[in-house]
């Protein structure tokens, strides 16, 4: 029998690290340690959807039951964004936490203008169809449960386009090197990185510019002029605009109703009927005619 192995040297069944081992097993993702930190940075993520709001102007500001149905749309569609990336980083033997961040930041680069593109085609549809409960960010006076559920089957289907086309680009052999361009060691360390330091800083901007894909925007001045200009129009009526008397006014100007102006019109009638009153007495007095 050989004598035992000294102190500090490797056993029969141990093997010495390789290069470039990885530092992130499968299933990291999901244990007590990945899940706390996705659960910290949902709640950072969906505080700066609340900063946003109070950012909101005043007068635009949204109240909190319709901000509440617009964020929601968003926190659904990214949670399935996020366990889908979950899902597929564990599908392979490489570092799970690479292929995250891979998916991740694929997802916040192509995958937004897939999502912009998404919006705009499906509101022109909407707008075409006339399906006002559809369009994003309106939900009825009173609010409609139905109007929330469309607009997020809608979203979903949109998240769902924009996932399809990440996984193609993800087909890619090349991705696989990039994967093992890794030169984080410590596990924790990676899962910390790659779960909640680098999804903080994209995820604030991510779901600042979504939320504006998902509100309800509001008409600028010159299509409110336009309507009320073609409403106008064709009641025989005009409408006039006058300069706001002071800064307090939320409008630069101000619209003068259409009865304002029937009553100026009614007011120069009678002062010019007054006028030719007087000018008529004038020359019957000229003329000796009783007046």
């Amino acid at each position: 029998m050989g004598a035992p192995p000294p102190n500090g040297s490797l056993g029969p069944t141990e093997s010495p690290p390789r290069p470039g081992e990885r530092g992130c097993e499968n299933g990291a993702l999901m244990d007590s340690f990945g899940i706390f930190l996705q659960g910290l940075l949902g709640v950072v993520a969906f505080s700066t959807l609340m900063l946003k709001r109070f950012r909101e102007p005043k007068h635009e500001r949204r109240p909190w039951r319709i901000w509440f149905l617009d964020t929601s749309k968003q926190a659904i569609g990214m949670l399935f964004i996020h366990f889908a990336n979950v899902y597929l980083s564990d599908l392979t033997e490489e570092d799970p936490c690479s292929l995250y961040l891979i998916n991740f930041l694929l997802d916040a680069t192509l995958g937004m203008l897939l999502i912009y593109a998404g919006i705009r085609a499906v509101s022109s549809i909407v707008e075409w169809q006339q399906w006002e409960s559809l369009r994003f960010g309106e939900y009825g006076d009173p609010l409609q449960c139905s109007a929330w559920v469309g607009q997020c089957a809608l979203y979903i289907m949109i998240m769902t386009f924009e996932k399809t086309i990440i996984i193609i680009v993800l087909l890619i052999p090349q991705w696989k090197e990039v994967a093992l361009l890794n030169p984080i060691e410590n596990p924790q360390l990676e899962l910390a990185i790659v779960m909640l330091i680098v999804p903080f800083f994209v995820n604030a901007l991510m779901f600042w510019v979504v939320d504006n894909f998902l509100m309800k925007k509001g008409k600028t001045k010159a299509k409110l002029e336009e309507k009320e200009a073609g409403q106008d129009s064709r009641n025989g009526s005009k409408v006039r605009y006058r300069r706001a008397a002071s800064h307090e006014e939320s409008e630069s100007e101000i619209l003068i109703s259409a009865d304002d102006e029937m009553e100026e019109s009614d007011a120069e009638e009678d002062l010019r009927r007054l006028t030719n009153l007087k000018s008529i007495k004038k020359k019957k007095h000229r003329f000796g005619l009783p007046v």
